[in-house]
């Protein structure tokens, strides 16, 4: 396979994931193309999207400005330029968080931190997926949890963290909401401050700043 026409293979996928109400492309498009930066998952994936700009994508994703500049790049691309081109660009990150009862997780983070759901998958949900701001977290269903509660809470073993600005606002904001703390807010030796929330389930949440 050529290299035109791997790029054209990567183009018609996200295209049929944008179909398909893939949620983690909805992620992709926003942060790649500008025109969709503003829009929300729910609103990227509502909104029109063709095969022209799941090419503009995939070009930019590559370093070019559009879909013709990666066509008439390849012609007269180096080895070497080809190499930079197709360095991997690391967008976010997505905790995943085990949960043994996933209406009550849903409703902790919605109401209790401000982490509406982007989506919940099956009848009864067993997969979801909370944002608020650029911060995702998934949550997964299991009967029991892989790991011991009172060991976890002991060695203070964090399950996400989550870096924020304005750290004492939200604090004061999850205090008022009665979220349940593990650790209050505080500042750490290495200047950090710091607070750690604990979820139904005892995961727990380190909501961190730069001194």
């Amino acid at each position: 396979m050529s290299r035109l026409d791997h790029f054209r293979k990567q183009a018609k996928l996200h295209l049929k994931w944008h179909r398909e109400r893939y949620y983690p492309v909805a992620a992709t498009i926003a942060w790649v193309l500008p025109r969709f930066r503003h829009l929300d998952d729910r609103q990227v994936l509502d909104a029109e999207f063709k095969l022209a700009d799941a090419q503009e994508l995939v070009a930019r994703k590559a370093g070019f400005d559009s879909w013709q500049a990666l066509t008439k790049g390849l012609d007269t691309m180096t080895e070497a330029d080809e190499s930079r081109a197709a360095a991997p660009v690391l967008a976010h990150a997505e905790p995943q968080l085990f949960v043994t009862n996933m209406a009550a997780a849903l409703a902790f983070y919605a109401e209790k931190l401000g982490f509406p759901d982007n989506f919940a998958y099956g009848e009864p949900p067993f997969y979801a997926q909370v944002q608020r701001d650029g911060a995702r977290l998934n949550l997964r269903h299991v009967d029991a949890l892989p790991l011991d509660r009172i060991a976890r809470e002991r060695e203070e073993l964090l399950s996400a963290t989550i870096a924020v600005t304005a750290i004492k606002p939200l604090f004061l904001e999850y205090q008022a909401a009665g979220v349940d703390f593990h650790q209050p807010l505080r500042t750490e030796p290495w200047g950090a401050r710091t607070f750690i929330v604990r979820d139904p389930d005892g995961n727990l949440i380190c909501f961190a700043a730069e001194g």
